[in-house]
This record gives structure tokens, C-alpha cells and sequence, in this order.
């Protein structure tokens, strides 16, 4: 029983962690409420190491997630744009 607690216990310390983590990527990368601000993407985010740890866990998420909005963003708004336009074009097949 001491070890299912301890497993319980264990559990909910890190589903609370990882709740708080996310909570404070979320609101790090927030727009700012006023002005202007320049952001930067990596999209090699992936390192090759023996040993990957939960923050860097973190940061490949991060940066996938990024990358994802930034393809849909780019491509959809071009394709809008082309539409808008009138300019002849295949749509793209976006896979992520």
C-alpha cells in the first residue's frame, strides 16, 4: 500500500508540474497586451544527445508548435491572398 501511495503521490506532483509548466509556456509566449515585439523561431529544435531531458522535452514542443502555426499561417495566408488576387495556383497539401 506504502508504494501505491507513494506512485499516487508521485503522479499527482507531476501532473501538477506539468499543468504549471505549460500554464507558464502559454502565457510566456503570449502576445504582449501593447506594442511591439519581434520573435524568433528555431525550427531545428531537435538535438541528437544520449540523454534528452524533460526541459529539453519542453522545448522541442515548443518549437513544433510554432513551426506548425507558422506553416498554417504562412500557407493559408497565402493562398488567400492568391485567391484574393485572382492568381492561378494548385492548393497546397499542407501535412504536418
Amino acid at each position: 500500500q506504502a508504494q501505491d501511495a507513494a506512485d499516487s503521490l508521485a503522479k499527482s506532483v507531476y501532473g501538477k508540474l506539468f499543468d504549471y509548466l505549460v500554464k507558464e509556456m502559454n502565457e510566456s509566449m503570449a502576445p504582449p497586451e501593447e506594442g511591439n515585439f519581434i520573435g524568433i523561431l528555431d525550427i531545428f529544435g531537435f538535438e541528437v544527445l544520449e540523454n534528452n531531458s524533460f526541459e529539453q522535452l519542453c522545448i522541442n514542443f515548443c518549437n513544433e508548435k510554432l513551426q506548425n502555426y507558422l506553416n498554417r499561417h504562412v500557407f493559408t495566408s497565402e493562398e488567400e491572398f492568391y485567391k484574393n488576387e485572382g492568381v492561378e495556383f494548385h492548393f497546397l497539401e499542407f501535412k504536418d
